[in-house]
């Protein structure tokens, strides 16, 4: 995902946050990512959203945005733990694997393991070079 791409397709569970930040003309996942905690605490005062849910969505976007992740992978990775590109960068393939494997069991998804050690081992590539260039 890239800074400019807009926001679609959030979870339901973020449905006003989604609508608080489009209405106050935040449309893109950069413009997500550079929120800072003063801009979310007055989203959250003046709507419907909560400021947890807003900082998730940053987290989602600064993690989507920095490792050119899917939304849905971002979320993945912050609710198995790896929530910052240094995390991700300081992990093991094999650690990334379990630990998204885990967390998709403990939801029982039902689904195969959306996280092999080959993608495992991209993410940890890109988080390492992120942390290299920054």
């Amino acid at each position: 995902m890239r800074p400019e791409d807009p926001l679609r397709e959030l979870p339901m569970g973020l449905r006003d946050e989604q609508k608080q930040l489009l209405a106050s003309g935040i449309t893109t996942w950069g413009e997500v990512q550079s929120l800072d905690d003063l801009q979310i605490s007055r989203l959250a005062s003046s709507g419907r959203s909560s400021a947890r849910n807003l900082k998730r969505l940053r987290g989602m976007a600064d993690l989507a945005c920095s490792l050119d992740l899917a939304p849905q992978d971002a979320a993945l990775l912050m609710h198995a733990g790896l929530a910052t590109v240094t995390a991700i960068a300081g992990s093991s393939p094999q650690e990334l694997v379990t630990r998204t494997g885990r967390l998709e069991r403990q939801l029982r998804s039902g689904r195969a393991p959306v996280v092999d050690l080959a993608l495992a081992r991209r993410w940890i590539l890109l988080a390492r070079e992120r942390q290299n260039t920054n």
